[in-house]
Formats: C-alpha cells, sequence, structure tokens
C-alpha cells in the first residue's frame, strides 16, 4: 500500500464512523458526511500533491491523461477491503476527490421496509419498475434489495448494468451476469443491446439518462424482459416527464405509448434522520392502475396526483403520507424550518 496518509484515513474513519461520503479538496480539511451531516477534520489538511498521487496510483496512465484534460472523472477503488465510489475534479485550489462508501453486503428487502406494492411488483415477468430519488437516497440499496429477492425466489437469468458495481450477488437460485461500464462494456447503451441477445429474463439498469438506453429500455420492457432502472427524479410525474423528454418531438408519442404500456411501477425515495440515530427510507410509489396507464398516454401527466391520492387500496402512497405515517410512529427527527 502507498504510503500516501489519504490511504490510511480511508483504513482506520470507516470503522470509527458511518461514514457514506468523503470529500477531499486542495487546500482544505478532509470532510465527511456521517448520518447525512458534513463534519470537518481540522487536522486531516489535504494537499493537491497528495491527491495528485493518488489518481496517478489508481487510474490507468490513459485514464489519468484524460483526467488531466477534462478535469472530471468517475471511477471505482478500493482500500483495505472497502469499496468506494470515486468522482475526481478540479477546483480554482487544484485537484478534488469524492468518495462515496460502497456497502457490500446484499440488503434484505424485509430490513429496508420497502413497501408492499414494491414486493408484489417483483413477480411479475415483464415491464419497467423505475427507483428514483435524489443522490445518496439508497436507490442503488433498494435495487439490490429487489434483485436479491428474485435470486432467491426464482430461478432466472439476471443481467445487471452498473457504474460501478457495488453489491456483488451470489447466485442462489438465479444465474446473475454482473457488468460494470468503463471496465466489462463501453456504455450503458451498448450493454443493454447486447443484453437483449444473452437471454436475459431480467435487466438492472444503473442509469437511464440518454435517448439510445431509454429506447432499448422501453422496447425491452415491453418485449417479456422485467426491467428495473434508476433516475435523479422526486415523483412518479416528473419521472414519467424525463422520460418522455429523451425523446425527439416526433417520437414522444410513440413514448408515451410505449411507456403506458410498459411501466409497473415508480418508486421515489428519501433518507430521513431516525431518531435513534442513522437513518430510515421514506417511499412514494405510483402503481401504474389503467387510470395512470389512460393519462401517460393522453398526455395528462399533472393529474396523475389526484389518482395517487385515492389510490391507497392498489398500493399507491404519496411521500408526504409516508412521511406522516413515520412521523406519527415518532421514528424520524422533524425540522423545525
Amino acid at each position: 500500500m502507498s504510503d500516501n496518509p489519504i490511504y490510511g484515513y480511508l483504513e482506520t474513519l470507516p470503522k470509527e464512523y458511518r461514514v457514506s461520503d468523503f470529500h477531499m479538496r486542495s487546500g482544505s480539511p478532509l470532510a465527511m458526511r456521517v448520518n447525512g451531516e458534513i463534519e470537518v477534520l481540522q487536522d486531516l489538511p489535504i494537499t493537491h500533491d497528495l491527491l495528485d498521487a493518488l489518481f496517478r496510483e489508481e487510474l490507468s496512465d490513459e485514464d489519468y491523461d484524460k483526467f488531466c484534460e477534462t478535469r472530471d472523472i468517475d471511477f471505482a477503488m478500493t482500500v483495505a477491503g472497502q469499496r468506494f465510489r470515486a468522482n475526481g475534479y478540479h477546483t480554482m485550489r487544484g485537484w478534488a476527490l469524492i468518495l462515496r462508501t460502497i456497502v457490500t453486503d446484499v440488503p434484505n428487502i424485509d430490513q429496508l421496509g420497502l413497501p408492499q406494492a414494491v414486493h408484489n411488483v417483483l413477480k411479475e415477468k415483464k415491464g419497467l419498475v423505475l427507483v428514483t430519488g435524489q443522490t445518496g437516497s439508497g436507490k442503488s440499496t433498494s435495487l439490490a434489495s429487489m434483485i436479491n429477492k428474485i435470486n432467491r425466489e426464482r430461478a432466472e437469468h439476471i443481467i445487471t448494468i452498473e457504474d460501478p458495481i457495488e453489491f456483488v450477488h451470489t447466485e442462489i437460485r438465479s444465474i446473475i451476469s454482473q457488468r460494470e461500464v468503463g471496465r466489462d462494456t463501453m456504455s450503458f447503451g451498448s450493454a443493454l443491446k447486447g443484453a437483449l441477445r444473452e437471454d436475459p429474463d431480467i435487466i438492472l439498469l444503473g442509469e437511464m439518462r440518454d435517448y439510445e438506453t431509454v429506447s432499448l429500455a422501453l422496447t425491452a420492457a415491453e418485449t417479456c424482459h422485467l426491467v428495473f432502472g434508476t433516475l435523479h427524479t422526486s415523483g412518479a410525474a416528473e419521472t414519467i416527464n424525463r422520460i418522455i423528454d429523451v425523446f425527439p418531438a416526433e417520437e414522444q408519442s410513440q413514448a408515451r405509448s410505449q411507456l403506458s404500456s410498459s411501466l409497473q411501477l415508480v418508486m421515489t425515495q428519501q433518507l430521513l434522520k431516525r431518531k435513534t440515530g442513522g437513518r430510515i427510507g421514506a417511499f412514494e410509489v405510483m402503481v401504474c392502475v389503467p387510470a395512470v396507464r389512460n393519462l401517460i398516454r393522453e398526455d395528462k401527466i399533472p393529474q396523475i396526483g389526484t389518482v395517487m391520492q385515492t389510490g391507497a387500496q392498489f398500493g399507491i402512497i404519496t411521500m408526504d403520507k409516508y412521511v406522516d405515517e413515520l412521523e406519527k410512529q415518532n421514528l424520524i427527527v422533524i425540522d423545525d424550518d
């Protein structure tokens, strides 16, 4: 291991703190996000030279040269058995690095408390299931728990396309092919195009942000594949609009038709402060009942909110309702503002 003291910080601090993210910026002390809050360690200074040495050690010569040119890079790294998702970038003071701690133990869906509608949709054989929320809201964890449940209960071929791979699944009843963008494939789009020729039953997409990936995902979901994906959106209506907006205007009517028939469920999530310490998930779930499918097809997305207010019998729940229930159970810290 390098004598770079940054590695020493990373080896010891995760054992003492529940750190989700490390913030390292040239000319500033190390900062960490612990249970959603930023903490600064004034006695641990970060310099440009220390970060440059880390980048040179972790990146190939080709990737380092590209990083110096573009000033942005995503990669994964491992220190003392702990995996991190890394983002390097440049500031006015020099190099900077964000490391997100990757929890490698595959989560149990029951322990996460995902709503019953999510359990139900995992029995489907085709369609599109979307998990949305801000960065750090636990989307990857929720998706891993869903794949884990399917793996324990059904014999399927599951293909995951991720950047990076966070949870490594052990095959139980299913066979699982995990691919990492940048290492095992060039892009989400090319991997998804290949996946459709690889006899999959279930496909997990770590990102759905470009035309090619979204278009292929909709096609796959229509043709007897169960497709899981993530978006950085904050609700069902915004999620649907984001999907449709990927398409050029002349294709949006067809896209709405495809989405209305293939979409099974949208779950939006956030993490809230738990009164007993740590964080707890809060979820909004839109199940694609016939009324929702009609509204998508007819381009009446704003009216979906009305259906969600009255759809509890179908497993639909709004974020406000879910948070209210957590508050009634005295489980969460409510900010005064």
